[in-house]
């Protein structure tokens, strides 16, 4: 008799304000069109709490067909000082012209787009191991000068 794997569920862990800097194009490269993003900071609210730190970056792709691959890494500091490693990794894609709205930092309903990623969190405190211990994914939301998501843990 074989066990039957458990179908995941998910289960909402925290919410995410990213504050973004200027974009910094670096035109078409061998893997595509590099875009990088840096992250000025921000905050990570409700289970989990921390500022988000200056110095992280979304290290983008922008495809032929307007999509985007995501690569963000950064760093946030809860209030106790605990320091957590977030690693960030998704897609952003939709009709194209809501794409360029996007990309002019227009206001979109974020229905109207595809934003998901997937997190990883590396901590050496103990207190919070069970986030080192877990997969998120997230729903993501593309403003003028920030992200916002709803990250979930999949149970």
């Amino acid at each position: 008799m074989s066990a039957t794997p458990v179908v995941p569920g998910l289960e909402h862990a925290f919410d995410v304000v990213v504050d973004l800097g200027p974009l910094d194009d670096y035109g078409v490269t061998r893997v595509g069109h590099r875009r990088v993003v840096p992250i000025i900071g921000g905050r990570i609210s409700g289970g989990l709490d921390a500022e988000i730190l200056t110095g992280g970056a979304d290290w983008q792709v922008l495809c032929s067909d307007g999509s985007i691959e995501i690569d963000g890494r950064y760093s946030a500091r809860t209030d106790a000082g605990e320091l957590l490693y977030l690693q960030v990794s998704g897609v952003r894609s939709g009709p194209p012209a809501v794409l360029e709205a996007l990309l002019r930092g227009e206001s979109v309903e974020a229905s109207e787009y595809y934003f998901r990623t997937t997190l990883r969190i590396e901590t050496s405190a103990p207190r919070l191991a069970e986030y080192e211990q877990a997969l998120f994914v997230a729903s993501c939301v593309r403003e003028a000068d920030h992200v916002r998501y709803a990250a979930y843990r999949l149970t």
